[in-house]
């Protein structure tokens, strides 16, 4: 298992080049993945989204439920996204049959006469539990369903799934109202290289250099606590960096510390929340797999410090845009198969997600309980 988890970075990338072949790419399957912005969702329009290389057709029924199907009707493959949404059934152009939105159990096939005996009860499209949290439209992604369209039988999705990530917020009597914005990009890249560059922390003073947040001269060593958590692992309460503006200026709104935690939990989530005395920050950032070679960041915001959306969203685009430019550039490295490392202590937030995913898939094929890869709270020193 441990050489799993030093071989899956070079593992993984070999495979995000492999898009035609039929290995499995590596995706984690039985986890809630962001589809859509509720916003796409409107009236009877019919929305399209890929998900672990799955095209998925998505919409809202007549009393605002949201539902996503399998994009490709069973009968002849033509996307059910061309087709006809009344609210409750969406109906294939093709040649009209009909599936419940909620179910994507067929009711209807207008070709039949009294004289057949097919089953159209029997007949599903392929269905995907839906959630909306925080402005966006979750999708549980089940392997159970996976397979079933696989194998042309009947896909029956879990009895029993958690509940759709939120977003943490922070209401007190003093501070009940809170601002949220949401912002994505796309990424080059396979998933693993999208979400290790998210939990990097040592390539700020280099790629979002700036004179209100980080400059190549403020590089300093810095020491984190971090410890396990389920599915993942924290980086402990602690007081930002002093070579940040923003948590100068905070410290100065409230008179009070500043304190940050970070966590980052399989499959795709890093989540932050800043406080201080009454003020507080939450964010999410999530690496969606789209295809083997392309994945998508949402990041989604809240706050009830004094600071106009416009203002958050002109940072926080430029935040995205300069790591969006980094993974192209190393898209274009990766295509010639260079022999990749990571190093200590820096690099071992990377590790940890390796060997958790790594033990995640052998915990699910042996049946074995899931091995956590940190046995308790260890500290990192690196200079950023």
């Amino acid at each position: 298992m441990s050489e799993a988890a030093r071989t899956i970075l070079q593992t993984n990338t070999e495979t995000a080049r492999n898009t035609t072949g039929e290995a499995d790419p590596g995706f984690l399957w039985d986890f809630w993945y962001p589809a859509a912005r509720s916003t796409e969702i409107k009236g009877r329009r019919l929305a399209t989204a890929v998900l672990l290389e799955v095209p998925l057709v998505l919409g809202r029924t007549a009393d605002g439920k949201a539902f996503a199907m399998r994009d490709s009707c069973p009968h002849r493959g033509i996307p059910l996204s061309y087709g006809h949404f009344d609210g409750q059934t969406v109906e294939c152009s093709y040649h009209g049959w009909r599936f419940d939105a909620c179910t994507a159990r067929c009711v209807e096939i207008p070709s039949l006469t009294n004289q057949d005996k097919l089953k159209v009860d029997r007949i599903f499209a392929g269905h995907y539990p839906c959630e909306e949290r925080d402005g966006y439209v979750w999708v549980y992604m089940s392997s159970a369903d996976r397979r079933a369209v696989q194998t042309a039988t009947i896909a029956r999705s879990p009895e029993t799934i958690p509940a759709a990530p939120a977003l943490p917020v922070f209401k007190t009597k003093d501070s009940g109202k809170y601002r949220i914005t949401h912002l994505s990009c796309e990424l080059p890249s396979y998933v693993d290289q999208g979400i290790i560059g998210l939990m990097d922390p040592a390539h700020g003073p280099f790629v979002h250099q700036s004179w209100y947040w980080r400059k190549r001269g403020s590089i300093h060593e810095k020491s984190k606590e971090f410890e396990p958590i389920p599915n993942g692992f924290r980086m402990s309460k602690h007081s930002p960096s002093s070579n940040s503006l923003p948590y100068q200026l905070l410290k100065k709104m409230t008179g009070e510390a500043v304190t940050t935690t970070i966590d980052f939990v399989l499959p795709n989530q890093r989540l932050e929340e800043i406080h201080s005395g009454k003020l507080w920050f939450s964010s999410r950032a999530t690496v969606t797999p789209v295809r083997r070679d392309l994945c998508r960041i949402d990041f989604v915001a809240a706050w009830n410090v004094f600071l106009p959306v416009f203002l958050f969203r002109v940072f926080a685009k430029k935040f995205l845009r300069q790591d969006q430019e980094t993974m192209i550039r190393q898209a274009e490295g990766l295509k010639h198969d260079p022999r990749l490392m990571l190093i200590d202590d820096a690099d071992r937030p990377a590790k940890w997600y390796f060997a958790l995913k790594a033990n995640l898939l052998e915990s699910r094929q042996t049946g074995a309980p899931m091995v956590h890869p940190m046995a308790g709270p260890v500290t990192l020193r690196w200079r950023s």
